[in-house]
């Protein structure tokens, strides 16, 4: 299917929704650990699902249905587990980073892996969301991880790098259904989240589950409100985009989340510094480029 405005409005859109729904999951991380609340937004956001997967025809699709539940093992058990374990060890300026080679390494899987038409405009618009997302996460003073012991900061980088690696892996696994297969963004989504939750869920409980999760209702509804955004309707967002796009613009243009996270500060009253403003111009020009 080509690029259509859908599949860029659906990548910008979901960036806004998980820019929102990290800021929820961020007020929570002391409550659990990476796979505890993984699997948690996980499971609840499968239950919202249910109603689609009820009515999937499982039978006609064997093939597709086993991919997309690979991808969902892949890409958001293994990916979100591994990148809320980074966010831990080496705090948000780090894993930002390492993030940053998401766009760029997907338009390269993009051309080599799938023979996507992956143009050098798709490429020069992934090196400045890269550069944007790098500018935003530079050191400053009073970062915490930069004060990490060096084998907490290796495993950090590398649980970083794991999770940008099978965050495309499950990425191109999507992509190759939905532009072979009838199977719509939607079913797509519910597989893949019910894929996640058949690999996390005999972790959890052998983990045990936290009994600090939901300390108050407040936290309950922070906890459902950020699972229905940036879960439910990110990741249905995220199927649309990989439905119109190729993998490479398709990352690139999620990968703004950092971006939108600036704006929302302004919005605030919060002041930006010139680097903010610079990233942010880079940011947007990489966004039309990849746009075109």
């Amino acid at each position: 299917m080509p690029p259509g405005p859908s599949g860029e409005v659906a990548a910008l859109s979901a960036a806004l929704l998980w820019t929102v729904a990290s800021g929820l999951w961020r007020s929570l991380s002391d409550s659990a650990t990476a796979v505890q609340l993984n699997t948690v937004k996980n499971a609840l956001a499968t239950v919202l699902f249910l109603p689609v997967l009820v009515r999937i025809p499982w039978q006609e699709h064997p093939s597709a249905v086993v991919t997309l539940l690979l991808s969902g093992m892949v890409g958001i058990a293994v990916g979100d587990s591994f990148y809320l374990a980074a966010l831990r060890r080496i705090g948000t300026r780090r894993t930002l980073t390492v993030e940053a080679t998401g766009p760029v390494l997907a338009s390269l899987g993009s051309l080599f892996m799938q023979g996507e038409a992956i143009t050098a405009v798709d490429f020069a618009g992934a090196a400045l969301v890269a550069t944007a997302v790098l500018l935003i996460a530079r050191p400053t003073r009073l970062d915490p991880a930069d004060a990490q012991q060096p084998l907490q900061l290796r495993n950090g980088l590398v649980l970083a790098f794991g999770a940008v690696i099978s965050g495309l892996v499950g990425a191109f696994l999507a992509r190759g259904v939905l532009i072979q297969d009838d199977l719509t963004a939607l079913d797509s989504a519910a597989i893949r989240l019910l894929g996640g939750m058949v690999l996390l869920l005999p972790t959890w409980w052998r983990s045990g589950p936290s009994p600090k999760l939901m300390p108050s209702p407040d936290a309950g509804w922070r906890v459902v409100i950020a699972t229905l955004l940036g879960t439910n309707l990110g990741i249905l967002l995220q199927q649309m985009v990989f439905q119109n796009l190729a993998v490479g613009p398709g990352v690139t243009l999620m990968s703004t989340a950092p971006l939108m996270a600036l704006a929302i500060a302004r919005i605030r009253g919060q002041r930006l510094q010139a680097f903010d403003v610079a990233a942010g111009a880079l940011g947007v020009s990489g966004v039309a480029l990849t746009s075109l």
